[in-house]
C-alpha cells in the first residue's frame, strides 16, 4: 500500500509513478461530494468518478491497470472531503495483488 500525497484544496491534479504506469488523477468537490477523473499512460480510465470510502477509483474489470486507487476514512466509514485530506482521508494506492485480497 503507497499513500499519495494531496492536498487539503477543492481542486488538484496530482501526477505520480504507480507499479511503472504514469497515473495522473484529477480531484475535485462538487456539491454531491470528492470526484477523480484517472488518466494512465494517457488513457482516460475513470471520469466523473465519485470517490467513496474503501472503494476503487478504477473499475477492477479495467484489466490494462495494475492495482487499485482509493481514498479510506482513518477514523470512520465515511466518504472523503477534501477538507480533511491527508489527515483522515487518505488517497492510497494498493498493487493489484493486494487488491486481489480485498
Amino acid at each position: 500500500m503507497q499513500e499519495i500525497p494531496i492536498q487539503s484544496i477543492p481542486s488538484q491534479v496530482v501526477r505520480v509513478v504507480l507499479a511503472g504506469q504514469n497515473v495522473q488523477i484529477k480531484i475535485y468537490q462538487k456539491e454531491q461530494g470528492v470526484f477523480a477523473d484517472v488518466n494512465s499512460d494517457s488513457v482516460d480510465i475513470g471520469i466523473g468518478t465519485i470517490a467513496r470510502n474503501a472503494v476503487s477509483l478504477v473499475s477492477r474489470d479495467y484489466a490494462r491497470f495494475l492495482g487499485a486507487l482509493m481514498f479510506l476514512d482513518t477514523q470512520g466509514n465515511l466518504d472523503p472531503s477534501y477538507a480533511e485530506f491527508n489527515s483522515r482521508y487518505k488517497l492510497i494506492y494498493l498493487t493489484a495483488e493486494e487488491y486481489a485480497l480485498i
